[in-house]
Parts: structure tokens; sequence; C-alpha cells
């Protein structure tokens, strides 16, 4: 047993080190609050159970980012990926949404994907703002990469933000062109994109302490 602790433990990757993300919460166009929170390492398992299905859902690409982010999760749960969060947004306990991303170094963060399960609401683009927020508020490093793997996300993070074209720097997820947000584009944007309240309601933080998967998810 000791040497399968010993091999296991050179197996995990070293870690910069995460700080914690404080959640708030984004009044949806719905009229729900959603709670935008980190999801901990025990609820992994349930957002893995939760996209499954959507990992042959072809329609806006669900099933490469669904497919994906599976793997990702599964890799934080494994302890084979450095530095990665989860973060989940959730309305009265149902998750509506899921971003996740990691640390490349102190300085430069690495998007991974964004999943709406929720729809209609802007969740996507307030999880991909939280994350952003995350990266370069909370652990202030000076620059995101980000790749899209549909046109919506590439509306969404390219144009919107009016990200910096990078092609030179490959990012994790292969081959599609990188682009980036640099601190000046975040401080440019994150006034009409980083919303929420701070500190979060006691009621809507109750109302989220346990996630459940959605009863129905529309694509």
């Amino acid at each position: 047993m000791a040497i399968i602790d010993k091999m296991e433990a050179q197996l995990r990757p070293p870690t910069i080190g995460l700080k914690p993300y404080e959640a708030k919460v984004i009044p949806l166009t719905s009229g729900e609050d959603m709670l935008v929170r980190e999801a901990t390492w025990d609820e992994i398992p349930l957002l893995m159970e939760t996209i499954e299905p959507l990992m042959k859902q072809p329609k806006d690409f669900y099933d490469i980012v669904a497919s994906r982010i599976y793997a990702e999760l599964l890799g934080m749960l494994r302890y084979r990926v450095q530095d990665e969060y989860v973060f989940v947004g959730a309305v009265d306990g149902e998750i509506a949404g899921i971003v996740n991303g990691r640390l490349v170094n102190d300085k430069i963060g690495m998007s991974y994907h964004t999943i709406t399960l929720k729809r209609g609401a802007r969740v996507g683009a307030h999880l991909f703002a939280a994350k952003m927020e995350y990266h370069l508020d909370v652990m202030d490093q000076d620059e995101v990469w980000i790749v899209a793997e549909s046109p919506n996300g590439f509306k969404r993070w390219m144009i919107e933000y009016e990200l910096e074209s990078r092609p030179e720097c490959p990012h994790e997820l292969g081959g599609v062109p990188t682009y980036v947000l640099t601190r000046a584009l975040w401080e440019k944007h994150k006034a009409n994109k980083n919303v929420g309240i701070r500190p979060a309601f006691e009621d809507v933080i109750k109302a989220n302490e346990v996630l459940r998967k959605p009863a129905k998810i529309s694509v």
C-alpha cells in the first residue's frame, strides 16, 4: 500500500495554489436569482452525470463541449490536472450552467469550457465573466487564453470582448486559434460584463447548498 501511495503522489501535479472565489448572486432576465459559486470536489460526479446526456447532442456543438468538460472534470476528480477550478451557476439548487479552467502559471490562465443548461437567460455569458473575474481579479493574472468551439461562443467571447488574436500561442484544447483576454481588455469590458451582488444573499446561498440535475435541459 505504501508503494501505491508513493506512486500516486508522484502522478499528481504540483500546484500554484488556487484562491477561493466568493459566491455572488446574479439576477437573471427570467426574474430568478442565480448563485455563482465554486463547485466542491464532492459535487464533481454530479456535474459529470448532469452533462453526460449532452455528449451525444450535436446541436450547437454541445457534444464536443460536454465531452471535453466531462474529461476535464474527471481529470480534476482523479487529481490529473494542475490547478483546475469549476464554478456552477444554480437557481434554487438546479444546475443552470458550468464553467471551468485552470492556471498555467501565476501570470497566464487557461479557459476551458462554458456550458449552459438553462438557456435564454444569459447564464453562459454571466458564468464566463465570473471565471474571467477569477483569473484577472482574484488570482491577479495578466491574461487568459481562450478558444471557441461554436459560432455562438465565438460571438460571445471573441467579438463581444474584442479579444486579441494570438494563433501562435497553442491552447491546450488543440488547433483552434487562440484568442487572449488581456488585463486592458478586461478593464474595458468588465463593468458591462461582470455583474453580481456580494455578499450573496443568505437565502440564495441556502437554496443552492445542495445541487441537483435540471428536470429538463433545453438545447
